[in-house]
């Protein structure tokens, strides 16, 4: 036994032996599927009335547990990804600056770096959307630094960002394995909106690059992973993130999916989405990994979805919420997270728990068994003993911020957005105060889920609170830039 084995060996069994929860078990693999763009109300486990099929989606919540009250770090994709990853509120960082360099600070601990220190195999396979160095006129000849195989995953397979926005291209661990040389017309849908249907923006494009390939070929990848994995390396466990990158535009449904839904394109491609979940759980079944592996979907934000096409096609792509992407409002951040661990998540269960993503990487760490070192998830709490049906052995989370154009905060029930409108993509996005009226919004969640009383002026001692609370969390902003 060489000396990399000994030493993988002695933190799998030192992580078994500290794991309050996980004595004389062996470590679990871990999947989370991150889907992009898919509302809280999609899954018709979460709405009985939702017109997009998701037999896979339903099955995982059946089979494990579903939140009601899980949040997205950010509302949009990139300060999502960051705090997942991270474990920390994106408001620490720049987001908008992932075009010019990586936004995660190459000495900042990840969930794949945490994992890969507990002697996990890990992998990403989908969009990544946190920027590499020396961005945005790369040398595609040269490595890209900064992305996922420099912030703790082995191995990668991937597009550098959202699928509507160029230049298009595939990314094979840190090299770019066709450079986008070839000249790509917009595309738009008529009768949607400019951002919606089969979207995208002109640019530039890899010759063997095509649209309506990626969702297919990234779900082969991670299929594939799986299946490589279990046969080389299974006394090993893995870790893969699989960053979908769907059902964000352009909805591109495969013809087989073509009106499998009754919410049109959008929905035939959150049915397409549901079928590479089922490919991927497949896989894992036919591998011997289902037992042993903790599976976690959920979204990075809520749809692009506006109430005409509510009206329109009868489908509440958030539900009962409201609002969409990018929305301070309920809509644009609440989102599905379901989870399935065999033998240790209970069948059928559903909690009303606070959690962000962000408490990915605490639960991951009390999982394994590994403290984080100080300063690392530092946003990060733990959701392991709602998990696993021991919530009465920690407390839960009880305040949260999500990041959006203007930042959200909640406290136990209450919700305070300091500004009138939407901030997001809903009109109205802004609403400019009237004398003697309310100058931001104040929701209690328990009792107006739908945000539609707001009480900034009936509760002021609450506003007061929550503005302290922000100012807070605002001190914060920007201390996680890369040197």
């Amino acid at each position: 036994m060489n000396c990399l084995s000994r030493r993988s060996l002695w933190i799998l069994v030192a992580a078994l032996v500290s794991s309050p929860i996980l004595a004389a078990n062996r470590l679990p693999n871990v999947v989370v599927i991150l889907a992009d763009d898919m509302g809280y109300g999609d899954p018709k486990c979460y709405n009985a009335q939702s017109k997009t099929p998701t037999p896979n989606i339903d099955r995982l919540a059946a089979e494990g547990i579903r939140f009601t009250d899980a949040h997205s770090a950010g509302a949009t994709c990139v300060p999502t990804r960051y705090g997942l990853l991270t474990g920390r509120y994106p408001l620490r960082v720049r987001a908008r600056e992932w075009r010019r360099r990586a936004l995660i600070n190459e000495k900042r601990w990840t969930v794949a770096s945490l994992l890969k220190r507990a002697g996990y195999g890990t992998a990403m396979i989908g969009k990544w959307h946190l920027g590499f160095e020396g961005g945005p006129d790369y040398d595609y000849t040269r490595r890209l630094g900064g992305g996922p195989v420099d912030r703790g995953f082995d191995d990668y397979f991937g597009i550098p960002h959202s699928l509507d926005i160029q230049p298009y291209y595939y990314i094979r661990g840190d090299r770019a394995e066709s450079p986008p040389t070839v000249d790509v017309a917009a595309n738009q849908s008529p009768g949607w909106t400019r951002i919606q249907g089969k979207f995208w923006r002109a640019g530039k494009m890899s010759k063997e690059f095509f649209h309506a390939d990626v969702l297919p070929r990234l779900t082969l990848e991670a299929v594939r992973y799986v299946e490589s994995h279990t046969r080389r390396r299974p006394e090993q466990p893995f870790f893969l993130y699989f960053a979908l990158p769907a059902p964000h535009t352009p909805w591109l449904p495969s013809r087989e999916f073509v009106g499998r839904s009754q919410a049109s394109l959008y929905g035939d491609f959150v049915a397409m989405v549901d079928a590479a979940v089922g490919e991927l759980l497949r896989a894992l079944q036919a591998h011997g990994a289902e037992d042993n592996t903790l599976v976690i979907f959920t979204s990075d934000n809520g749809p692009v979805w506006y109430e005409e096409d509510v009206k329109r096609f009868e489908h509440a792509s958030v539900g009962d919420l409201r609002g969409m992407k990018g929305d301070a409002w309920e809509g644009g951040h609440r989102i599905p997270f379901v989870a399935r661990w065999p033998g240790r998540i209970a069948p059928q269960g559903a909690s009303d728990a606070l959690i962000s993503q962000v408490d990915l990487m605490a639960t991951l760490a009390e999982i394994v068994g590994a403290p984080l070192p100080r300063g690392e998830g530092i946003d990060s709490i733990s959701f392991l003993p709602t998990l696993v049906g021991h919530e009465s052995r920690s407390p839960r989370r009880q305040s949260l911020v999500v990041q959006s154009r203007a930042m959200v905060v909640r406290r136990g029930p209450w919700k305070l957005i300091p500004q009138l409108g939407s901030a997001g993509f809903s009109e109205p996005r802004r609403v400019k105060p009237v004398s003697g009226g309310p100058t931001g919004q104040l929701y209690n969640l328990a009792t107006d889920l739908s945000e539609t009383r707001n009480l900034w002026q009936e509760q002021p001692q609450v506003v007061a609170q929550l503005q302290s609370v922000l100012k807070a969390y605002r001190a914060l902003e920007h201390t996680d830039e890369t040197p």
